[in-house]
């Protein structure tokens, strides 16, 4: 079923040369309860809706004038705010009882069509007959979230091949193996610069994203460094045994503290106050919310403290974790496991441990344990209504 939109949004798509195709998210209407409000743009194309590049420490107001399909005309702002943590387009002031930011609206397709420099058209489908034209007829293909339109110009560079040059780029520069921060760091930034809309991706798919990513640059640096040594010719076993573990021993340390700073990463773009690796009451969690002064103060609630222990793993480990931070009654883990049984789950619940695992994982569990997993985005929008609601 075609809408009376669709042709239009095409005709004046056609006409002015150029749109920008996006989908309608949960995050776009506020259905996270994040902080954010408005249709997230892609600063990628940002030529094609502010004259503000994005440029960090700054925030920007861009004031537009849009004509919407239903006739209404909006005196809206493109907003570029690119100080603290954020780093992102918003277009935002739509007026009361704007239609086209609902619950009902995610989802949906937003066409906006440049016509001036402060001036658009603008479009909201809802079938999927109409979404799958409009892009046949553009020539276009919404891989992620977004994609641009603009004639003459094709998009030479996928994805994969922008990280693949990206990640080559930096090993280039590699004699001995970096931190694990370094890692992190390297991979966080080629997925913003590569992945359409990362940052507006859930928190589940931007963990799962950033920690098979970094192993992927891992092993390409690992590569280059240790290849000499493996291919050389060994003085015997127990050479080629330390050689190994020399490895082995790279790999272990990388891993663990890889999905550390990946959720420092996640909580800091949640606005969620925390400190990475505290030492309270003779041990040493992974991350307590909000600080260590908070948890060393007898008169801060409770209720208010959480633990987080970061396990790639935590078939077994997951004991060890009940002994940290003991004034946190109820742990939090958050990993990679792929799948434990029913049986370790009601453990974990037994002990008032809760298991936090990206939702594309939560599919690897036995079906009748998956009711007691939480979702990171779950467990971050817990946090932010702890914290976030005063």
């Amino acid at each position: 079923m075609k809408s009376i939109y669709v042709e239009r949004a095409i005709h004046d798509a056609l006409k002015q040369k150029k749109a920008l195709l996006k989908i309608i998210s949960s995050n776009d209407v506020g259905a996270t309860g994040a902080h954010q409000s408005g249709y997230y743009l892609p600063k990628e194309v940002w030529y094609l809706f502010t004259p503000q590049k994005p440029e960090k420490g700054i925030n920007h107001h861009h004031p537009v004038t849009v004509v919407w399909q239903d006739g209404n005309t909006t005196n809206s702002n493109v907003i570029w705010y690119g100080k603290g943590t954020r780093s992102e387009y918003r277009l935002t002031r739509f007026g009361r009882d704007f239609p086209y930011l609902t619950d009902d609206s995610v989802g949906s397709l937003l066409v906006l069509i440049p016509s001036a420099l402060s001036e658009f058209y603008a479009y909201v489908l809802d079938y999927e007959e109409d979404i799958e034209e409009v892009q046949a007829v553009l020539g276009v293909e919404l891989i992620r979230n977004w994609v641009a339109y603009e004639e003459g110009v094709s998009i030479e560079e996928t994805e994969d091949v922008c990280l693949n040059r990206k990640f080559r780029e930096f090993v280039g520069t590699v004699q001995i193996l970096p931190s694990g921060l370094v890692f992190s760091r390297i991979t966080k930034e080629a997925l913003m610069d590569c992945i359409h809309g990362f940052l507006e991706f859930s928190p589940d798919e931007q963990l799962v994203y950033l920690v098979n990513q970094e192993y992927s640059l891992f092993k390409m640096a690992e590569r280059k460094v240790f290849e000499p040594e493996v291919a050389r010719l060994f003085k015997d076993i127990d050479d080629f045994i330390q050689t190994a573990m020399s490895i082995l021993q790279s790999r272990r340390s990388r891993a663990g503290r890889s999905l550390e700073n990946h959720i420092d990463f996640l909580l800091a773009q949640a606005e969620i106050p925390h400190e990475m690796r505290p030492s309270v009451d003779k041990t040493e969690p992974d991350i307590i919310i909000p600080d260590k002064l908070s948890y060393d103060d007898p008169a801060f609630p409770e209720s208010k403290l959480f633990m987080i222990a970061a396990k790639m793993t935590c078939k077994e480990r997951w004991r060890q974790v009940t002994r940290e931070a003991p004034r946190i009654k109820h742990k939090h883990i958050i990993t990679m496991q792929k799948g434990i049984s029913t049986k370790q789950l009601d453990e974990m619940a037994h002990s008032d441990v809760s298991l936090v695992v990206p939702e594309k994982l939560h599919r690897e569990y036995p079906q009748g344990g998956r009711r007691s997993l939480l979702t990171i985005e779950f467990f971050l929008d817990m946090l932010k209504t702890t914290y976030h609601s005063q």
